[in-house]
């Protein structure tokens, strides 16, 4: 059937992320408890979020880095540092929690972080360079159990008994290594909300749908109120005629007057 002239059938309820007739996958609908349609996206936990708990790692890491082995005093590069930390996970949380309602400022402050990020990593590469040691690389014998260190550790937990006894070279090739993974996550993860906006649409979408549905369900539910009404009314109606044929009965059987 031609959806264009008939749009209504492009937009039935039962919206579950399913592919209708327009070839797109529909707004995923929640619901109450009470069965409200809900125009809210399913919440994200993000201190669950393996990315979010390393940039928390990295938050850490980076005070303690900047307290050690960078001057208090007449040097910017340490409030940047704990700054770009700090953004790069304030905002993860911030874009996570206000996804629920917007996926335009999710993804906003998403790709905040992911800046923030990169410059936090600009900041410790700069520091090696500056100090002439040595970015580890795969040819590095120590950068291997370093990555699968961080790759297979995101709490601070594992972390804080390490950090004091580490050296500045070690710190900053940690701080690199966290910074790598945490852009790989939040690469991946904007594509995928990306995504997800772009085949099932945003708030407005959302709210069209659940109105859609909940006049839905209230159209039904009126319908079938109505149709219980009519078989009531026949119900009545049959145990009036019935009522009738019995009275006649007894009236012909002189056992009751007309």
């Amino acid at each position: 059937m031609d959806t264009k002239k008939n749009p209504k059938r492009a937009g039935q309820s039962g919206y579950s992320g399913n592919p209708g007739n327009s070839g797109h996958p529909k707004p995923i609908i929640r619901h109450y408890d009470d069965g409200v349609a809900s125009v809210l996206r399913k919440p994200v936990v993000y201190t669950e979020l393996r990315f979010y708990k390393r940039s928390d790692v990295l938050y850490q890491l980076t005070k303690i880095f900047c307290q050690r082995f960078l001057p208090r005093y007449g040097d910017r590069t340490v409030d940047q540092m704990v700054q770009a930390a700090r953004s790069t996970k304030q905002n993860i949380a911030e874009g996570s929690s206000d996804g629920q309602t917007s996926t335009e400022t999710e993804l906003k402050l998403l790709g905040i972080a992911r800046g923030s990020n990169k410059e936090l990593l600009e900041d410790y590469l700069d520091y090696l360079k500056n100090k002439h040691m040595e970015e580890w690389r795969n040819t590095n014998p120590r950068f291997e159990q370093l990555h699968l260190f961080c790759k297979s550790h995101c709490d601070y937990s594992d972390y804080s008994a390490l950090l004091p006894k580490m050296n500045d070279e070690e710190l900053a090739n940690m701080a690199i290594c966290l910074c790598h993974q945490v852009d790989s996550a939040l690469t991946k993860y904007i594509e995928r909300k990306d995504r997800e906006f772009t085949m099932e649409g945003g708030i407005r979408e959302r709210m069209t749908a659940a109105r859609l549905e909940q006049r839905t369900t209230q159209k039904e539910m009126i319908e079938t109120m109505q149709n219980e009404i009519e078989m009531m009314q026949h119900e009545i109606e049959a145990l009036r005629t019935e009522n009738n044929r019995l009275r006649q009965r007894l009236f012909e059987a002189g056992l009751e007057e007309n």
